[in-house]
């Protein structure tokens, strides 16, 4: 069912790689309540995913953008503006990597190059994204960017290694930009920590299948799905959220606020 509650904006959304990632909803929801947008990814990204289904779907024009080159960010707001015929509205930040996961390297035993690029492609790049917006004034007042986290900032899960404290970051920026931003510009920037969901990027990561259902279990209302994250996203990118910024919105079915359910315990107990 649709609001309208994006009719008449415009805007950008990143990480969109195939019909499972959270951006892909994001987008479809997004043209469903009346926005127009352009959809990035890095160049590499791009081949590997279907991006190209979702621009014809949603009649969207795609601008390739490494988010780690401030250059290339330029040319990203800059070709937006031009494409949408004005200033942006709503921006996703989907963007996430970590080398060290991918080649199954222990926290301890962390590559500080991997690290670095981790930090670069998956936090900086918000930083970078902002600051570029903020010098072009290439964002409406009251527009809004949301970026994409998990908990795992704020409490230990062994398997999610380097990417945890890479969250942290992000969060941190979320807040810190926020505040400039929201006082020079009225701009307003929240993170959204989403339950384990079942992307191409969240399978990926060792024993996640256990952990969703795990979580699944604690959860009063179980795992939210990344459609439902796409609800609250659009939420977000709507004036019905005017006043809502620097916030870290936990969008998982309880889960944050459960310190252990009675199916979880069930299943430690005596026979």
């Amino acid at each position: 069912m649709s609001y309208n509650l994006l009719k008449g904006k415009r805007g950008i959304i990143t990480g969109a790689l195939d019909a499972n990632s959270i951006a892909w909803k994001v987008a479809e929801r997004a043209h469903e309540e009346g926005a127009t947008f352009v959809l990035t990814n890095a160049p590499v990204a791009m081949r590997m995913g279907e991006i190209k289904v979702l621009a014809e779907k949603t009649n969207s024009e795609i601008i390739p953008a490494d988010a780690t080159s401030v250059e290339e960010l330029t040319t990203l707001f800059t070709k937006s503006q031009e494409v949408l015929g004005g200033k942006i509205d709503f921006v996703l930040h989907s963007i996430g990597m970590s080398v060290n996961i991918r080649k199954n390297i222990p926290y301890t035993e962390s590559n500080y190059d991997y690290f670095m690029k981790g930090i670069d492609v998956s936090a900086m790049s918000l930083h970078k994204m902002l600051s570029v917006a903020k010098k072009m004034d290439a964002i409406n007042e009251y527009g809004s960017v949301v970026a994409l986290t998990y908990m795992a900032a704020q409490r230990t899960y062994p398997f999610y290694t380097d990417m945890a404290d890479i969250k942290a970051m992000l969060e941190s920026i979320a807040r810190s930009f926020g505040y400039h931003y929201g006082k020079d510009k009225k701009v307003r920037i929240n993170t959204v920590s989403q339950s384990p969901t079942k992307t191409t990027a969240g399978t990926g990561i060792k024993g996640f299948g256990d952990f969703y259902n795990f979580a699944d279990s604690v959860a009063p209302l179980g795992n939210a799905s990344a459609d439902q994250c796409a609800d609250y996203c659009i939420t977000l990118f709507s004036d019905l959220t005017r006043m809502v910024t620097m916030q870290n919105l936990f969008h998982d079915g309880g889960y944050s606020s459960t310190g252990v359910s009675l199916e979880a315990m069930s299943k430690f107990g005596d026979e």
